[in-house]
Parts: C-alpha cells; structure tokens; sequence
C-alpha cells in the first residue's frame, strides 16, 4: 500500500486547506438555500472533485467482477492514464496559480489554496486504490489464469542467468547512465518517464547517477516456459531487470542502493495567439517549451533515502508537498499492453458491425443520401461507412471538392491517404487540422505537413479557438447543377476509437444543413463575420444562445401546460451560467434527464431548485461520447447532435456544431432506442447524488439489470439481421 504525501509544515497547512474546504462545499441542509439565488457556491460540485469521481467509476470497473478479467486489466490501465493526464493538465495548471500567487475562487467556493488541497489528497488515495487493486485483486485472479507476475525474490538462478544474457543483449545496449556531481549537471528528465536514482561507491566518495527505464521498451518481459516456476507464463519487470543487473553499468564501483522514481510534468500548453505570427511553428515551438514544464507530481519509492529525496526536490526545484511515496508499482497506464495478451476467453466477445454500404458500393452512396439521411451508431454501426463515404468522394469524377475537420486522426489513418488521393486527382480538397488538440499537437502537426506537401489546401487552425466540430462536405456537380452532401459526427475520424467509443454521425443531403456547414468552412478557410445559422447551433457565435432559447421554450411549455421535458447526453457539464438555467428549468416544471459521463457541476435534488433535475454516468464495454440534446417541445420533438458539452471552453472558445435531426423516425430511435434505453441502464449507471457522491444503480428486486450497452449490442444485431 502507499502512504500520503510526505508531512511537512506545508502538508499540514494543505489539509487544514481541505478541512475547511469540505465546509465551505457541503451545507449541512440543502432545504435553507434560497431558491431565487442560483448563484450560491454551495449549488455547484468542484469541477475537479467531480473528475475524480469520474474516475473512481472507471477504478471500479477494474473491480468489478462482471467484466472478462482482461476488461479489467484496460480499466486499471485507463483510469492510471486518466490520472498522470489529470496531473498533467489540471492540477499543474491550478499549481501553477498557487506558485504564482493568483488567488481565485472556485465555482463551488474554494480557494486556490483549498481546491489544490483537496484534489491531491484524492488524487493520492485513488493512487492507493489502483495499487491495491492491482495488488490485491487483479494480480492474483491473473496468477490464477497462468499468468504470473514475479518479484525479484522469486528469481531462481537459472532466471537469474537468463536475465542476465537478455538484459545484456535487449537493454544494456539502450541505457545511458547520467552521473550527477560537479562536472555532471542535474539530468535533464522526461515527462512521464520512471528513472532510478542510482548511489555508487566510487573513488571513496558516494556519488550519484539517474539511469532511465527506457519507454520504448515492454515493461513486461515473458520467460521461457521452461525457466516459469508457476503453470502458464511468467512475466517479470523491466525496471526489476535493470536493477537486479545495475552492477554492469558501473564497473569498477559499488552500488550502494537503487530508488525507483517517477514524474509528471505541466503539459497545459498557452499559446500567445495574438503574438503568433505562424501558427505551425508558435506550437512546434510550445511542444519544445513544454519538455521543461514545472513538476506537478513526483513519485518515489516508500524506501528512498531522505538524502536521495532531497537532492531531487532541490534539482526540480519543487516543494515536497508534490511528493508521493509508494511501496508497489506506479505508472499503471503500461497496463494497456496487458489487456492486448492474445486470451480470447478473458475478454468480451467479438461483434460484427453493422456496414451502411459495402466498401465496393461505393457508386450508390450519393444516390442513396439523396433519397434519405442516414444514422450511424458507432460502434455498433462500423467506421467503414464513413470511410467508404470518403473512398466515394476519391473516387467519384463527378465529385469537385472535398472539405473536412480533423481533430484526433490517430496513428495509420486511411483517411490521410485518401484525401491525398482526391488532390492528385485534380479535386479540391481542403483540410482543417487543428493543431492545437491536446496530446494530439505533435502527431497532428506531422499530418498536416504531409498533407500539406501533397498540395491540399491546410488550415492549421483559428487563433484563439480551437476548431472540435466534425464535418466533411462533398461537393458533386450532376446533371442539374451542384450538389452537396455531408457528414455530421459527434466523434473524431478515427477508426480505431470508433471501435470503442459510442458516437453518432448522420449523413445528409438536407439543403438547410448543408448552406450552414458551407458557411462553416468558409468561415474556418477564409474571414467571416456571419453571425447567425439556420438550421445548426454554431460555437462559439450562437451555440450558448441557442441551447438557452431552446430550454426556455420547454419552460414556456411547462408553465402552459404543455409536455415540457429534456434529456441531454454528454461528456461534461461545467458552466455555470448553463447550470443555473437548467435550475431555473426544473423550478418552472420541465422533468430534465442528464446522461454525463464525465464532469458535472450541477446539484441535482436540491428542494425547490433542482429537485426535477436527474443525473446519471454510464461507464462500461465502451466509452460514452455522443452527444445528444433532446427537447419535448410541447408534444413536438427536436434532436440536436454534435460536438459541444456545455462546457464553457466548448460554448465560447470552440467551433462546435451541433445539427439537428429533421427525420422524425430517427429522432424516435434516438429517443426510444438510445436516449431511454441510457436511462433505464440498472448495471453500468451511476446516479448522482445531492451531496456530489454517485451512488451505483441497481434494478428492483427480482427484476434482472439492464446493461444499456449490451442491449444495445444485441438489439443493433437483431435491427441488421432483418
């Protein structure tokens, strides 16, 4: 088990911090707050606490033993991501205002000072939990399936002499000891990366050198079967191996000790746009500037020495209160290549999507968008229709023009090559990268260079907004004139996420649709000061105003007697000024339903405030990620889908789109086949409680759960059979 953060005076002064914090974020009588004040701090949940909790709910599916026991391996990977990014973004950026004295008060009342108080002692517990999950739970079921995990203390020798001859020939090779004395200054040290801090005997002096555990290398290494103590296979550690053979790389001295240790940097990225002559390069030049961010966490082993302890705080130059000791492992985010051990048995079933048109059909794609619009739920619904939609484009002489958002694109994309394709056949394709998507900068920057290269028109972005709404348009002349087709997605185009994210997309010839995301992209490609859209919900020009209109609507419904209801599907809710207009929602009688994965800042069940309000997270098979935005409007249905959480960056420093849904057969199935089906979930949903905590959703007695997921697995197979 780890233990806290190392005490200090300064520790101390953090958790008085987060004492008087829970005061000032939990009333003790939510029936005493004044229902004409919307504004109170106590009416919303810290956006970073509820990140956490996020993130517990993912923890929990690595515990939880409904899941194939290599589901859960993904989840432990996963929520050991999400928290290094969580280090990396949020808590450097609110760091970052402590440091620099900013004081600001958090939307639910808490200072700098308590919030970063609060958010790293649960930061630091959710590190525990993984590693008992690990430990206690994942590691022994594993050992159980024939796949073993071994300690040092387990070495037989002939393990030891096979260790030997592969860390000569595999990692020796890539090691490069970093001595630190006088002549040697302090090593410069990755983000991310595990080191061991290394004491040598040399010359009659204790020296010291830092000898990185090299990334690119598994951090699990498979014996022999032969040389396995256990049944099944046996793995060992890399950073186990490195240490056990440390000797060979300081001949001639003696190893006094070896301390394992781990950092996360700041990765949040300002970009001063007003000064950016070259977008490209005012990033590339980011990137560079971000290899020295600040620290923001620094994981030791519950043995090191004060002395080696200090030494690395005095070179980072941090206090030790962003110091976290652990006696297990740390930096589970390499668990990911556990959950991709090829036992079949161990994970979920194989599904066959569902195709709208097959990849040699492509002569009938336009013809068929033409004559309807077209629905598709990944990942139930396969990513080939969208990149056989593309193929078509390329392929199709009558097509002139492509037009197209790239946010995420990923590794090997078949689209890149596509888009390529159409230039080199004299149409005109223009692409908007957006370079400035996080984690995403560099791959995306080497995208846009090659596409670049190849001839295609390349936006790199907008100054001060970045672009996260997904739109492709395709522009046919045919024999009566010009014609436009186009697709709207609330994901990335990307086919290896689709596969694991739900996301919907519609393919449309829908001419309102279409003269608005025409005006999107010339205002994305050329100078625009168009100001309103038709038929789309357009960020950051009027997207705010037009969800808040469209949710007075329902409460003119709802004081007239009307149906008046709401069900919002999305990532996050955290603005504040969309919160208290869905308070004032609920106070005037509309019954709003909320379906947030992630972040939400909202209070649901406060008397006379949000006691109409619901909000549930589903966290299971796949990620949640559509977004879906539904309104009764008094007995006639509207349906938006898009990009946008109603997030503040998302309604005021983004182009996000959100479209509406204009056949009333899909806006029922997405009503009666997802929206209601989310909400009836009694296995994967978490209901949010009054006081912030969530609380897992369980099916009456003697009535069987409903996995929304797997419902819906089943239901989109027997819907493709017929």
């Amino acid at each position: 088990m780890s233990t806290p953060t190392v005490v200090t005076r300064r520790t101390r002064k953090r958790r008085a911090a987060e004492a008087a914090a829970a005061q000032v974020a939990r009333p003790n009588d939510w029936s005493n707050l004044d229902p004409n004040d919307l504004s109170t701090p106590a009416l919303f949940i810290n956006r970073e606490l509820s990140w956490l909790s996020f993130n517990d709910r993912v923890l929990a599916q690595a515990q939880d033993a409904s899941h194939p026991l290599l589901e859960r391996v993904k989840f432990l990977a996963i929520s050991g991501t999400n928290l290094d990014e969580f280090f990396m973004v949020r808590v450097a950026t609110i760091l970052k205002k402590f440091r620099a004295g900013i004081e600001e008060v958090s939307i639910d009342g808490l200072t700098t000072d308590q919030e970063l108080a609060t958010i790293r002692l649960r930061a630091l517990a959710q590190m525990d939990e993984q590693t008992t999950c690990w430990s206690q739970s994942l590691r022994p079921l594993l050992a159980a399936e024939g796949i073993h995990f071994l300690e040092p203390a387990e070495y037989t020798p002939a393990i030891d002499t096979w260790l030997a001859q592969y860390f000569k020939d595999h990692i020796f090779p890539v090691l490069t000891p970093l001595a630190f004395d006088p002549g040697h200054p302090f090593p410069y040290i990755s983000n991310l990366s595990m080191n061991l801090a290394v004491r040598v005997r040399h010359a009659g002096r204790t020296k010291f050198a830092r000898v990185k555990v090299p990334g690119m290398l598994s951090r699990f290494i498979e014996l022999p079967a032969t040389l396995s103590p256990h049944p099944g296979v046996s793995n060992v550690f890399l950073e186990d191996v490195i240490r056990h053979n440390i000797q060979q790389l300081f001949p001639g001295t003696q190893v006094e000790g070896t301390h394992l240790f781990r950092i996360i940097r700041d990765t949040d990225m300002v970009i001063q746009e007003d000064e950016a002559d070259d977008l490209l390069e005012t990033v590339d030049r980011g990137l560079k500037q971000l290899r020295y961010g600040a620290l923001s966490l620094l994981q030791v082993e519950a043995d090191m020495p004060k002395r080696v302890l200090s030494i690395l705080i005095e070179n980072f130059e941090v206090d030790d209160d962003v110091v976290a000791r652990t006696a297990d492992r740390f930096g589970y985010g390499d668990w990911h290549s556990l959950s991709e051990l090829h036992r079949p048995a161990l994970k979920y079933p194989a599904f066959t999507p569902r195709t709208l048109w097959a990849p040699d059909e492509t002569d009938k794609v336009f013809d068929h968008i033409a004559d309807q619009d077209f629905l598709v739920h990944h990942p139930f619904d396969s990513f080939t229709s969208v990149e056989t939609f593309l193929r078509a484009a390329v392929e199709d002489p009558h097509v002139i023009a492509i037009k197209i958002t790239l946010y995420r694109i990923g590794p090997n994309s078949p689209l890149v090559d596509m888009l390529i394709a159409a230039a080199e056949q004299g149409k005109q394709v223009a692409v908007l990268v957006e370079l400035k998507a996080r984690f995403d900068e560099r791959n995306n920057i080497a995208w846009a260079t090659r596409l670049e290269s190849a001839g295609i028109h390349v936006v790199y972005g907008l100054m001060n907004l970045k672009v996260h709404c997904k739109l492709c348009l395709v522009v046919r002349k045919e024999t009566d004139g010009i014609h436009r087709y186009a697709h709207v997605a609330t994901g990335n185009y990307n086919r290896v996420t689709s596969q694991i994210y739900t996301d919907l997309g519609l393919f449309t010839a829908d001419e309102g649709i279409l003269d608005d995301i025409t005006e999107v992209f010339n205002s994305l490609t050329g100078y625009s000061s168009k100001r309103s859209y038709n038929a789309l919900l357009v960020a950051p020009i009027g997207l705010r105003q037009g969800v808040r209109a469209l949710v007075e609507r329902e409460i003119e419904h709802a004081k007239a007697g009307r149906p008046a209801r709401m069900i919002f599907k999305n990532n996050a809710l955290a603005d504040q000024g969309m919160i208290r207009t869905l308070y004032r929602a609920s106070q005037a009688g509309v019954q709003v339903d909320m379906i947030v994965r992630g972040v939400c800042c909202l209070r649901p069940g406060v008397p006379g405030i949000s006691d109409r309000i619901k909000v549930r997270s589903i966290v299971g098979q796949f990620l949640e990620h559509s977004r879906v935005y539904y309104f009764e409007n008094g007995g006639s249905p509207e349906v938006y889908i898009g990009s946008a959480d109603l997030m503040e960056r998302n309604l005021d420093r983004r182009v996000e789109v959100l479209c509406p849904i204009t056949d009333p057969a899909m806006r029922q199935l997405l009503r009666d086949a997802v929206l209601e089906v989310l909400l009836s979930d009694t296995d994967r949903a978490w209901e949010l409680q009054t006081d912030g905590s969530y609380v897992r959703s369980t099916p009456p007695e003697g009535v069987p759960p409903l996995n929304s997921q797997r419902f819906l697995l089943e239901w989109y197979a027997a819907q493709h059979e017929t």
